[in-house]
């Protein structure tokens, strides 16, 4: 891995720590995971194969990171006070984003260090057609759990803005 894979990788897995102390949901909260992904893809999606079980392999992965984003984002305490929505994510939030975001890390390390052999049988086994069939399937995994769990963040703040019943999770009484 590159240096610069290292720190993009890393940082996408901090991300979610910065929200582990509860603070405002302001646009900084969308945009700083959003411009990581966005520099990911733009650097390592040259293409999106098709051929054979590429997009199989590719659908497996976005629908992995769409429940990871989805149950992330759920899992995010999502509340207002003093006419501000506030975001706090827990425990699980962190878990599973440090799952999906690791895994494309772990997956990376694991191929450069003896486990290509492994990928290229299971590749050919599964009529899986090029390296770049796993770029865009991990890339995608990631951005696909990017936008979900803002989504979700997204969606729930909006309901308590508008007045909406909140999840029992979500309610938190304030006293005058």
């Amino acid at each position: 891995m590159t240096t610069t894979e290292w720190i993009t990788d890393i940082a996408l897995i901090l991300v979610v720590f910065r929200q582990l102390r509860e603070g405002r949901l302001d646009l900084k909260t969308f945009l700083i995971p959003l411009g990581i992904v966005a520099y990911v893809a733009h650097t390592y999606l040259n293409s999106v194969p098709t051929g054979d079980n590429d997009l199989v392999l590719i659908g497996a992965l976005m629908g992995a990171g769409a429940v990871l984003g989805v149950a992330g984002g759920v899992y995010t305490r999502v509340r207002t006070a003093d006419g501000h929505v506030l975001i706090k994510a827990g425990a699980v939030a962190a878990i599973l984003w440090v799952l999906g975001m690791g895994a494309r890390m772990g997956f990376q390390l694991w191929t450069e260090h003896g486990g290509a052999d492994d990928v290229a049988r299971f590749s050919l086994a599964h009529h899986i057609t090029s390296e770049q069939a796993w770029v865009a399937a991990f890339v995608l995994m990631a951005l696909t759990e990017v936008v979900t769990r803002l989504a979700t963040i997204f969606v729930r703040s909006r309901m308590l803005a508008t007045g909406q019943p909140a999840p029992a999770s979500t309610r938190v009484a304030v006293r005058p």
